[in-house]
């Protein structure tokens, strides 16, 4: 996933943490690349230190990378055919396929069975595997909740957070009231959408298998109901319909002072009372309600993996590395640090005492991610989702445009160029 819808999540100020115990000179060096903002440099000082005493031979070259442009540098480190090049790569959890094409990945679907990987996040662990083989280790997570006015929802006499989709829109058509917007939800937020059409059972697209590639599905039945649901609930506010929750950013709407909810991941809530601090101790957060009660609805999930190069010079060294970082005592010390969701799903209680998290935590537990095709990228570049989305809720045909927008999915998805 893109870093920049998770950067509201951690503090900035992230530095390299390289040779933080004296080196030895019968120690091997593992080099890790790790992004910018996904760990404090206390918790980087913290980890090298206890990893370098408990593995005596090994030393940690922990190196940060930055966002912009990370993808043609990580394909360069990965076809080179010798020389210093990482060991331990951080990568967006969406971003593993395209790096396994050309068998340049380390398969780790063994250490992923020692590891425990019927226990990871869905959204993390499907898109690091390719044909029932591990690829990428999940490591951390997030994804949206509902931020909502606490003070506002005791106003409309909605007692408690909803738990289903019908009780969601009841409430919100309460909330949509007195000059208030009952939910700020721009037109084309696409990742919204996506979880409603997972929950109903569809996709944004599928893989025909062999031979019969990959093919848009916006419009089979269920994602369709997904669209209708999205059309319903965005009606109850004045969200830009041929805009993205990014123009104009939600968090400055929302601080305006005149909208009851908005789904964002839990760190915009920081950004709103920056900019009004009249908000301060006003908001709350729960699960994106699903089609039950005491289920949570399907939620897109970002994050990143960890994955080793095929050419690692280590491959026992990056394995204790990746272990290690994405083992519970570090993992688990990463989420509550960084206000991240843990790996595992039986982790989520280390974040219970932290509202936003915990909220992220339930939705976590039933995250998807994009599909799983190197292609997929180039879907969003162009993104036919959001034409379509637009088109929908200024009144044409949803059947019709659905079609229309698969078509062009299939095609972006199927292009050998």
């Amino acid at each position: 996933m893109r870093r920049r819808h998770l950067l509201a999540l951690a503090p900035a100020g992230l530095v390299g943490a390289c040779g933080l115990l004296p080196s030895r000179t019968d120690r091997r060096t593992v080099t890790v690349w790790l992004m910018k903002d996904s760990a404090s440099h206390d918790f980087l000082r913290r980890f090298t230190a206890s990893f370098e005493r408990e593995h005596q031979d090994l030393r940690l070259d922990i190196r940060i990378q930055q966002w912009t442009g990370i993808g043609d540098k990580v394909q360069a480190a990965l076809g080179a055919d010798s020389g210093p090049g990482p060991d331990v790569i951080e990568v967006g959890n969406t971003q593993v396929p395209q790096y396994v094409e050309g068998d340049r990945l380390l398969d780790l679907t063994l250490e992923a069975l020692r590891w425990g990987d019927h226990d990871w996040l869905p959204g993390l662990a499907d898109p690091g595997s390719q044909v029932a083989h591990q690829y990428g280790i999940p490591w951390y997570a997030a994804n949206r909740v509902v931020i909502h006015r606490k003070d506002l929802f005791a106003k409309a006499g909605v007692k408690t957070p909803p738990r289903t989709r019908e009780e969601w829109l009841t409430a919100t058509e309460k909330l949509d009231s007195g000059g208030d917007q009952g939910i700020y939800l721009a037109g084309q937020d696409w990742y919204t959408l996506a979880g409603f059409i997972w929950d109903e059972g569809g996709d944004l697209a599928s893989n025909g298998g062999t031979g019969g590639g990959w093919r848009g599905t916006l419009d089979t039945p269920a994602a369709l109901r997904g669209m209708d649901f999205y059309r319903r609930l965005q009606a109850l506010g004045d969200g830009p319909v041929r805009a993205d929750e990014e123009h104009p950013p939600q968090a400055g709407v929302f601080a305006q002072g005149h909208v009851a909810q908005i789904v964002a991941v839990p760190g915009q809530a920081r950004a709103v009372v920056q900019q009004n601090p009249e908000l301060r101790g006003r908001l709350g957060f729960f699960p994106v309600p699903g089609k039950a009660a005491g289920r949570p609805g399907t939620v897109f999930t970002g994050g990143s993996d960890l994955v080793i190069p095929n050419n690692t010079g280590d491959r026992d060294g990056a394995v204790a590395v990746v272990a290690a970082l994405t083992g519970a005592r570090w993992d688990t010390a990463l989420a509550r640090t960084m206000n991240y969701v843990p790996n595992r799903k039986s982790l989520a209680k280390a974040v219970a005492g932290e509202e936003g998290v915990a909220a992220m935590a339930a939705g976590a537990a039933r995250g998807r991610a994009t599909p799983a095709t190197p292609q997929w990228g180039a879907v969003e570049a162009d993104n036919p989702i959001k034409e379509y989305m637009t088109k929908v809720l200024t009144g044409a045909d949803p059947a019709t445009e659905a079609r229309r927008a698969s078509r062009r999915i299939t095609d972006l998805l199927n292009r050998l160029d």
